[in-house]
């Protein structure tokens, strides 16, 4: 039976994580953008890790090396950030074909450092083997004060849905590189997430966070299947950047689709009550509501140009 038939990416992940450990230093496991373990009295430590293989993630012939590495620590970052911690180890796993150049890694690892540069993250320590094509893996930990790490289940029946920045920017870039056109393609090479103290700010007032890499769709279903909640998306206030409605015009394309199911745009998705959004506009501006959380037998549905629908989810990796 293949993934797919079982119902895609997370379907497979729900079916081999139900193990429960009698370990009271864990507080949230599998789940969330982070895993979540005591620290100290004060803070949690915060634990994810991502991957990027050449041929899903990345091309060599598409982005450049430099950028590659970039992207590899950013989308690690924008976990840690979206459960409002701070990020600060890293650790690489590598995986080489023997035809890897050492100019390729110099640059790679330059964009590496660029970013973890950017966030404050230390690189300590990792591991190098060889394969068939390029897997880059990053191992990230992080901490976060215990009155502030926000998980996928605070939201509640009343709350905006908000999000940072544009979406729709990464599948923008991809779309025009897969179609062979020229222009905004940096949304998909060198996407750049929220910096620590933004997604601290969020998380002050925020019930509920995650950051968008599989679409606003996967994003928003997330919150609701972990709060037990439903959402209505006013679809006419999804944030769009010029450049990738610019794209989507010159792809021949719906630019809301690429911000509902394309992902890796690396803003945080969140919910606050009404009151929190005058306050949060005071030192964070850059978000925009775009819904409301509601009951969930009112289910999960989009509006947009009068009409209503349900929200699909994004993008899966085996779907």
């Amino acid at each position: 039976m293949k993934i797919s038939e079982i119902g895609g990416e997370f379907a497979f992940i729900k079916r081999v994580t139900g193990v429960t450990y009698d370990d009271p230093a864990i507080v949230c496991g599998v789940g969330d953008d982070c895993a979540v373990l005591e620290y100290d009295r004060d803070r949690y430590l915060l634990v994810t890790t991502d991957m990027m293989v050449e041929g899903t993630h990345f091309s060599p012939a598409w982005c450049s090396p430099f950028q590659i590495g970039k992207k590899l620590m950013e989308v690690n970052v924008s976990d840690i950030v979206a459960m409002a911690g701070t990020p600060r180890w890293a650790f690489i796993s590598l995986a080489l074909t023997p035809d890897t150049q050492v100019e390729f890694m110099d640059e790679f690892y330059r964009g590496l450092y660029d970013s973890a540069a950017r966030h404050g993250v230390a690189l300590i320590g990792g591991d190098t083997t060889h394969g068939p094509s390029l897997v880059f893996n990053i191992a990230l930990a992080g901490d976060a004060g215990k009155d502030l790490v926000r998980y996928r289940s605070g939201a509640l029946p009343g709350d905006f849905i908000c999000v940072t920045g544009t979406l729709g920017k990464s599948e923008a870039g991809l779309r025009l590189l897969q179609k062979g056109i020229s222009g905004y393609t940096s949304g998909y090479c060198e996407p750049v997430c929220r910096l620590a103290r933004e997604g601290r700010a969020i998380g002050r007032r925020a019930h509920a966070m995650i950051d968008v890499s599989d679409g606003l769709g996967s994003e928003v279903a997330h919150i609701c299947e972990e709060s037990r909640v439903g959402a209505i998306i006013d679809g006419e206030k999804i944030p769009l950047s010029q450049d990738t409605v610019s794209a989507a015009r010159q792809a021949g394309e719906d630019p809301y689709r690429y911000a509902l199911y394309g992902g890796e745009d690396f803003e945080i998705v969140f919910t606050l009550p009404a009151s929190g959004v005058p306050e949060l506009k005071k030192e964070f501006s850059d978000f925009t509501v775009i819904g409301e959380i509601v009951n969930t037998e009112e289910g999960i549905h989009i509006v947009r140009k009068g009409s209503m629908m349900d929200l699909k989810k994004g993008y899966d990796h085996f779907v």
